[in-house]
């Protein structure tokens, strides 16, 4: 009897909070999906000058020449901006058929190889013609040849002996040479043009390491890497003092830079075009390779590297802001906070309205249960990198893959406690709560989830933690957040930019943890806190 009354009385007293705490869920995505998009879409205000949306790849040339892009589109008088660091070619390339970018600068063997995989070299009229049927164009070569080679050391190489790939071949049952540890970039690694084709052509033998393009520099530098990929504009050749090997087999194409743009710009902002073409034959190896030392070397910010280049080689006035660094650091990390927040906040929340009934129908039907538990764990294990190369076709560029990956993400932990909780109610509670004659669903809203709250809440609690670190991946493909400094950070190899995105990151994780210890004292009853501290 005494069980009886006090189920009823823990009903009435938990029906609001239980109700208010559902709602709330079921609202976030309402509340927050629209300032999402409004905070990262600035661009879709209405305006007479066309819009222009610029991209560039993951490395510091790519930046500097996407830079130029957009000051030549603003100084066009069209609304600029830059996607800047894509992550490698196929995201950018997906990107600028997709639409969410307008162009982006692009190396010629890098599309008759990778993008294309053509079998061999194209001509520039074969690129011409097999690109018009996808509605892109190119520019004739802005003048300089960012070439693929292979590099070592130059004390390396001479101790060795080594001039070519070739004389690695010759000799690679040496001992000495048996030792090199081989470290290539994660694309050259497995892209139409690199290692693959590479050691095929010259029967090598080794097992290369992947890893970032930055970071084996790093690698050279150390010695833990005798043996990379390099381009060959890259300031990191002449300041480590790097040797390029001879391609004597002649595996690499020439990979002349051009643009890479939307047919519709022709129609849709000819001046940005023309302006644009102004660039063709401007910018030789030794210029390029120049504005590359000033950015990596000099930590010259790329936007003042593409200016002065701009104003000094075709005469234009281009505004650059003064560089003051801690100011610069402060707004934008209000900007990288306010982003990451919302993308944590989103796809929280759709993930608490979709996995809570998901950990309730496992636990009510135990036939679906263990399907469900499955196939949200089997989501858990998928590489976040390939999720967003999945999606990237699908949602485009920037917020909503990186939501849904997070989304997915979301889901085991919730649906986990969600289940495990609602397991472990006595089952004296349940027949008590039959005996009182409820309905399957007041059981459900009145007794089971007010009792399993403490562990809905910690799966909820996980989730959100998994978040804003997973959230990271978003600065990959333009969604912002933490990410970006940390990509750009190791990039520039400038471990203070990185930390501008990690530490702010750990501190929002533990916030987030702290905010959910003192949303416990609200949501979980007082009977079951009490509980837990004896």
């Amino acid at each position: 009897m005494y069980r009886l009354l006090f189920l009823f009385v823990f009903c009435l007293r938990n029906l609001r909070m239980t109700f208010r705490w559902a709602l709330t869920a079921a609202l976030w995505p309402v509340v927050f999906g629209p300032a999402l998009c409004l905070a990262q879409s600035p661009a879709a205000k209405e305006t007479k000058a066309p819009v222009i949306r610029v991209g560039s790849k993951a490395f510091t040339e790519s930046v500097i020449l996407g830079e130029m892009l957009m000051q030549l589109a603003a100084h066009a008088g069209a609304k600029a901006g830059h996607e800047a660091e894509l992550g490698g070619t196929q995201i950018a390339f997906a990107a600028l058929t997709k639409g969410d970018i307008d162009a982006y600068c692009e190396y010629t063997g890098t599309l008759s190889l990778e993008v294309l995989e053509a079998s061999h070299p194209r001509t520039s009229a074969d690129l011409e013609a097999v690109l018009a049927k996808q509605g892109l164009k190119i520019t004739r070569s802005l003048g300089f040849n960012n070439a693929y080679a292979i590099g070592m050391r130059r004390d390396l190489a001479e101790k060795l002996n080594l001039k070519s790939i070739s004389d690695i071949t010759r000799r690679q049952h040496e001992p000495e040479i048996a030792r090199l540890k081989f470290g290539f970039s994660d694309e050259f690694m497995n892209r139409g043009d690199g290692w693959p084709g590479l050691a095929a052509r010259y029967r090598l033998n080794f097992q290369p390491a992947g890893l970032d393009h930055n970071l084996a520099y790093r690698g050279i530098r150390a010695g833990t890497v005798q043996v990379t990929d390099v381009y060959t504009t890259d300031a990191e050749v002449a300041a480590y003092d790097l040797t390029t090997l001879e391609d004597d087999r002649g595996y690499f194409p020439p990979y002349e830079c051009v643009i890479l743009y939307r047919a519709d710009l022709e129609t849709r902002a000819p001046q940005v075009l023309a302006e644009w073409k102004r660039l063709e034959g401007a910018i030789d190896d030794k210029t390029m390779l120049e504005l590359n030392s000033q950015a990596r070397l000099d930590r010259v910010l790329e936007g003042r590297v593409s200016a002065g280049f701009l104003n000094k080689k075709l005469g234009i006035d281009i505004p650059v802001a003064d560089d003051l660094r801690f100011k610069r650091m402060l707004v934008q990390l209000g900007i990288n906070t306010r982003q990451h927040l919302l993308l944590v906040l989103v796809s929280l929340s759709a993930a608490v309205v979709i996995a809570l009934p998901l950990g309730v129908i496992a636990y009510r039907r135990p036939r679906a249960g263990q399907p469900i538990l499955g196939a949200v764990g089997i989501l858990q294990t998928l590489p976040s990198m390939a999720v967003l190369m999945f999606l990237i076709p699908l949602l485009g560029l920037g917020v909503w893959p990186t939501v849904t990956a997070l989304f997915l993400y979301s889901l085991l932990p919730i649906v986990r406690n969600t289940y495990a909780g609602l397991q472990q109610i006595p089952e004296s509670l349940r027949e008590s709560a039959t005996v009182l004659g409820l309905t399957p669903r007041a059981r459900l809203w009145l007794v089971e989830l007010p009792m399993a709250s403490r562990s809905i809440l910690a799966g909820i609690k996980t989730a959100a933690v998994i978040n804003v670190g997973t959230a990271t991946i978003g600065g990959l493909i333009g969604a912002g957040g933490y990410g970006q400094p940390i990509i750009t950070g190791t990039r520039l190899n400038d471990l203070s930019i990185i930390l501008q995105g990690a530490i702010p990151a750990a501190v929002m994780a533990l916030a987030v943890q702290g905010l959910f210890e003192l949303a416990e004292r609200f949501v979980v009853p007082k009977g079951l806190r009490l509980a837990s501290a004896r």
